[in-house]
C-alpha cells in the first residue's frame, strides 16, 4: 500500500470498527497505520467499566506493529462508527508521534468517500521526542 492510499487506508480501520467493544460509550473507533515498510496493522477501541484503562484504536494499532518489529509509521487512517472526522486524542497523538514524522499523513475519515488530512505535526507540534529526553532516538 502506497502512503497516498488514503480511501485503502481508511477502509481498513472501518473494518477494525466491527471488532470494537465499546459496552459504555457505544462510540466505536478503527484505526489504521501504514508503516515505512507498507505493512498495515489495524486496531479498534476496548473499554473498560474502570475508563482510564480503555484501550484506543491507535493504540492497539500502534502496539501491533511494534509487537511486529516495526518503528517508523509512514500514514494513518482513523475513522468512527459515526464518519464524524474523529482525530486522533492527544494521547494517541503522543503515541503516533513516538514512531512518526511530523509530516506523517493523518486521514480522518468524515464519511461518504470523504476525509480531512492533516500532518501529525499540525496535529501535535513540539511533541516530546526521545532527542527531548537527550536520548538517541537509535538506542530507544
Amino acid at each position: 500500500m502506497e502512503p497516498t492510499d488514503a480511501a485503502a487506508l481508511i477502509e481498513r480501520a472501518r473494518e477494525a470498527l466491527d471488532a470494537a467493544y465499546v459496552p459504555y460509550s457505544e462510540y466505536r473507533v478503527g484505526a489504521a497505520v501504514l508503516t515505512a515498510d507498507s505493512e498495515v496493522f489495524t486496531g479498534c477501541n476496548v473499554e473498560n467499566a474502570n475508563y482510564s484503562n480503555a484501550l484506543h484504536a491507535e493504540e492497539v494499532a500502534v502496539g501491533s506493529a511494534v509487537r511486529a518489529g516495526h518503528r517508523s509509521i509512514a500514514a494513518v487512517a482513523v475513522t468512527s462508527g459515526e464518519r464524524d472526522g474523529v482525530t486522533p486524542c492527544g494521547m494517541c497523538r503522543q503515541t503516533l508521534a513516538e514512531f512518526g514524522d511530523d509530516d506523517v499523513p493523518v486521514y480522518c475519515d468524515t464519511g461518504d468517500g470523504e476525509y480531512n488530512e492533516y500532518t501529525l505535526g499540525e496535529l501535535i507540534p513540539d511533541t516530546i521526542t526521545p532527542g527531548t529526553l537527550g536520548i538517541d532516538p537509535d538506542d530507544a
